[in-house]
């Protein structure tokens, strides 16, 4: 788990720009289950992929949309654990990765990305990729 005061900064490059913070499975299972249309919902973490590269591509991607998703969410590794833990079960079969992006349409997922998809790839790539994402399904 990480202090608070660490971590505030990185929830709020998030939470400023619209994202819901998710910090417990009832609001996780709320927005993925019962939203209608498409939800997109970021696994941040504190690591430097996660700055330089995962938080960025969001931000441009849903800055840049012609179609956006419904809702946007954002859950913390390392911080709300519960809320991590219960988006990643609406993710499998791709195992536990942070960061990492989830978009869920109905209440099902149709686009992952994970870590490795996010670590040493720029944040116009990534955005590029999201944005082909929600044309397709938003």
């Amino acid at each position: 788990m990480y202090p608070p005061h660490i971590t505030a900064p990185m929830k709020a490059d998030l939470t400023d720009v619209g994202f819901e913070d998710l910090t417990t499975t009832d609001q996780v299972d709320e927005l993925v289950t019962k939203s209608e249309g498409t939800v997109f919902v970021v696994i941040n973490s504190v690591c430097g992929c996660a700055a330089g590269n995962a938080r960025p591509a969001a931000k441009l991607a849903m800055q840049y949309a012609n179609k956006k998703p419904n809702k946007i969410a954002t859950v913390f590794a390392g911080v709300d654990s519960a809320a991590t833990n219960q988006v990643r079960k609406y993710t499998l079969p791709y195992p536990p990765s942070s960061p990492s992006m989830a978009l869920f349409k109905n209440g099902k997922l149709v686009h992952f990305i994970e870590r490795h998809q996010i670590e040493g790839i720029s944040a116009q790539q990534i955005a590029r990729h999201l944005l082909e994402a929600f044309e397709q399904y938003c």
